[in-house]
């Protein structure tokens, strides 16, 4: 079905309700931190149910569940780089590595950001043709063969705490492609970083790091965008739902991927991603799902 406009602005997760909204919030977040698009699953879930499109909006609001799940997860990290940085900053030392690191990561945001204003208004817009089954079959294809050559010839025996200016700015680039529906933000970071020869759960813990201001400047602009749409208090009500269903699934997913990246590889995700994209370029070209 087709999804609803407020102001312009694709919301049709209201008309969806608290349990569909629910439904997506469990797949959302599971999907968000996997490496196989949160995006793709948000079209494909509500396409095979007979749903309508849940909306951009409510794909980037869900980012800030993700936020919640990465900081959480790794507050140890984010309070020592954070506390580090201000001591660092206190003491005038610029040498030291978190406040290095740090610069590091606002520095790698700065591609994302950009490459997100400028398709901000296809992608926001009802109906935007770069959220079509068809982009994003492809771009589930095209990850699936970066992320296979990064596992086939990448060597993985790097740590974090070797990571490098360049190795920032690479994984930062390289998040600037989750921009396009399918591509998924993890999926792009985590192959970047494989490819700069880091261990498989250190790339995964690299890129959720680079990423947090990424995901919260994308969560917080859609609540201001949906601010700004005058969406109702029942749409305010439903989206917070599903942030706190979204939040502990995305909680989990984090632990499930660092134990499968650990105790195996990325192959895995290589598998369902390049099947998935397959599966709905057949099914579009079929006429058994609409585009």
């Amino acid at each position: 079905m087709a999804s609803a406009c407020t102001a312009g602005l694709d919301t049709g997760f209201v008309a969806l309700g608290y349990a569909k909204v629910g439904v997506l919030g469990v797949v959302q977040g599971i999907t968000e931190l996997l490496p196989i698009s949160s995006t793709a699953h948000m079209r494909i879930i509500p396409a095979l149910l007979g749903w309508r499109d849940p909306g951009s909006a409510f794909s980037a609001a869900m980012q800030l569940a993700a936020l919640a799940a990465v900081v959480s997860y790794f507050w140890s990290d984010v309070r020592g780089l954070v506390v580090g940085s201000i001591e660092a900053v206190r003491r005038r030392d610029f040498h030291d590595w978190s406040f290095r690191f740090a610069s590091w990561i606002i520095l790698a945001t700065i591609p994302i950001i950009v490459v997100g204003a400028l398709l901000a208004p296809i992608l926001n817009a009802c109906g935007s043709p770069l959220r079509t089954l068809t982009v994003i079959g492809i771009s589930c294809v095209v990850m699936a063969a970066l992320l296979a050559l990064a596992e086939l010839y990448a060597r993985p025996k790097r740590t974090m705490d070797h990571a490098t200016l360049t190795d920032a700015l690479v994984v930062g680039l390289a998040q600037a492609g989750a921009t396009i529906p399918g591509v998924s933000r993890s999926g792009s970071t985590l192959t970047a970083a494989l490819f700069r020869d880091f261990q498989r759960d250190e790339a995964a813990r690299f890129s959720f790091l680079l990423g947090i201001p990424a995901i919260a400047a994308a969560g917080f602009k859609e609540l201001y965008e949906l601010h700004k749409a005058h969406l109702d208090a029942q749409g305010w009500s439903i989206l917070a739902f599903g942030l706190v269903i979204a939040s502990i699934s995305a909680f989990g997913a984090i632990w499930g991927l660092l134990r499968i990246l650990e105790r195996f590889s990325a192959w895995p995700f290589v598998v369902y991603r390049a099947v998935l994209g397959i599966v709905l370029l057949v099914a579009v070209l079929a006429g058994w799902l609409p585009n």
